[in-house]
């Protein structure tokens, strides 16, 4: 199981006190680095860029995952995307909602996953709503997603059970990452 969890600009600017305090909390809690995704805004990665490089290259190297969230609402440059050790990008919500209404977002998500795949990271469509858009994705050739189709929030009290329960259609999957290729057999 992977736990994603939100980073804050600030956070990423406490630099390696951010990255002591990750590598203590998983160590008291005994889990495997890689089980651990940090998502970082576009943003975020914007406000001191050479800073955050050396961050998440410390993050990378205690062996956590990172994922760049809300991809294309921002104005970094693509270069960014080679330089910065991430493992996910994620396709904002706005293009996923947008599926199949007009062919160009369409094709600008297209374009994000085939980006993706030429740098060497997975694309992760955010906001996955209904199977329309599952869909969409699938067709456009993307292999993660997450979104109220399979889950809205859980308390951590009801997380356990519902990862352990065995889930094999849409109406209750894991809303964390997930391939988009089983999300749906039904």
């Amino acid at each position: 199981m992977q736990v994603a969890v939100n980073v804050s600009a600030r956070q990423l600017a406490e630099g390696s006190s951010f990255v002591e305090l990750v590598e203590q909390t998983l160590a008291r809690h005994s889990l495997s680095p890689a089980s651990l995704l940090l998502e970082v805004t576009e943003s975020a990665l914007m406000e001191d860029a050479e800073a955050a490089v050396l961050v998440l290259a410390d993050l990378k190297g205690l062996g956590v995952m990172i994922a760049i969230d809300d991809f294309g609402t921002g104005y970094s440059s693509l270069s960014y995307l080679q330089r910065f050790p991430v493992d996910h990008l994620k396709i904002d919500m706005s293009f996923v909602a947008r599926l199949d209404q007009r062919t160009e977002n369409d094709m600008i998500v297209r374009s994000v996953i085939e980006l993706t795949r030429a740098v060497g990271i997975e694309a992760v469509a955010e906001g996955v709503e209904t199977r329309e858009q599952l869909a969409a994705l699938r067709r456009l050739g993307c292999i993660f997603g997450q979104g109220f189709l399979w889950s809205r929030s859980l308390p951590p009290v009801d997380l356990e059970t519902y990862v352990t329960t065995e889930r094999p259609d849409t109406s209750h999957p894991f809303s964390l990452p997930r391939p988009i290729r089983s999300a749906a057999t039904s």
